[in-house]
């Protein structure tokens, strides 16, 4: 996952949109199925190789892509795409326009964080539908290091000396290379994803993982020798956005049968269920 489409979905999620944007609750008629470019099937974008949401046909974004394409009667058919340089190349070569190398847009890609000024920088699509609060949080050996808590000073001092690992290029690099003005550099270990970095942990390389709690969650399993906490330290600006997905701006119909679709899945508990297949705490925008 590039460093600018990261810093991108960290940084947009400042100001939370915590519901849809205007303009996507418009009941539709149930004898009235959405277009979509090809007649029975619902073409959902994912990003690849991003576990546990989405890597060669599994993860939780491929299930909801699947749940909400039943829902609305068509079948779901999924391309996985690298990101490009920041969200908005995401959108463009993914939703509205196509891929410079000649994939075709989707219907839907899912994953885009609910933003009301990211959305208005990107009025060729509509943004709508949170269905997961991502957080960002910190996995610990217990017996290494303590609670991370209070302010950084406080919370992060044990790794002035502990060393504690993070995906390269990441929101949580960022911040743990810069707090407490820089003085936790020296023990902080990068790795290619978050994943790579918990089974360092496991293996006793380092004391705790930085990063986001789906997929820090996902990485420790069903292990109970690691602690995993939601990060609230007032020094990290940005501790957690929602997720959501994107349609061209005219797909007013399209937008509308999601939304609801989605609205089902919720009301209904199939959403959490979902996550709790794939060993995965839901968590309400």
């Amino acid at each position: 996952m590039s460093t600018e489409r990261r810093r991108l979905l960290i940084g947009t999620a400042a100001l939370l949109a915590q519901a849809a944007l205007p303009g996507v609750a418009r009941a539709i008629a149930a004898d009235r199925p959405p277009e979509t470019q090809q007649a029975g099937a619902l073409r959902i974008a994912v990003y690849a190789d991003f576990a546990p949401y989405s890597q060669k046909g599994k993860g939780i974004d491929i299930a909801l892509g699947k749940a909400l394409a039943d829902k609305l009667g068509l079948r779901a058919e999924f391309v996985e795409f690298p990101p490009g340089e920041d969200m908005n190349d995401d959108l463009r070569n993914m939703v509205w326009r196509g891929h410079y190398l000649g994939m075709r847009p989707a219907d839907v890609m899912l994953h885009v964080p609910v933003d009301a000024r990211f959305a208005a920088q990107n009025d060729k699509v509509r943004i709508f539908g949170p269905y997961h609060l991502e957080t960002m949080a910190v996995a610990r050996d217990p017996a290494r290091v303590p609670p991370v808590a209070g302010s950084a000073d406080a919370g992060l001092e044990a790794f002035t000396r502990e060393p504690i690992g993070a995906e390269i290029d990441s929101h949580a690099s960022d911040f743990l290379l810069h707090v407490l003005d820089g003085r936790l550099r020296d023990q902080v270990r990068h790795f290619r994803t978050p994943a790579l970095a918990v089974e360092a942990m496991k293996r006793g390389e380092l004391a705790a993982v930085l990063g986001t709690h789906t997929e820090l969650e996902a990485a420790l399993g069903t292990s109970d020798r690691f602690a995993l906490t939601r990060l609230a330290l007032p020094e990290l600006r940005v501790s957690q956005w929602p997720l959501g997905m994107a349609v061209k701006a005219d797909a007013q119909t399209l937008a509308d049968a999601l939304a609801r679709a989605l609205a089902e899945l919720q009301r209904s508990g199939e959403l959490a269920r979902l996550f709790a297949s794939h060993g995965l705490s839901l968590q309400t925008p």
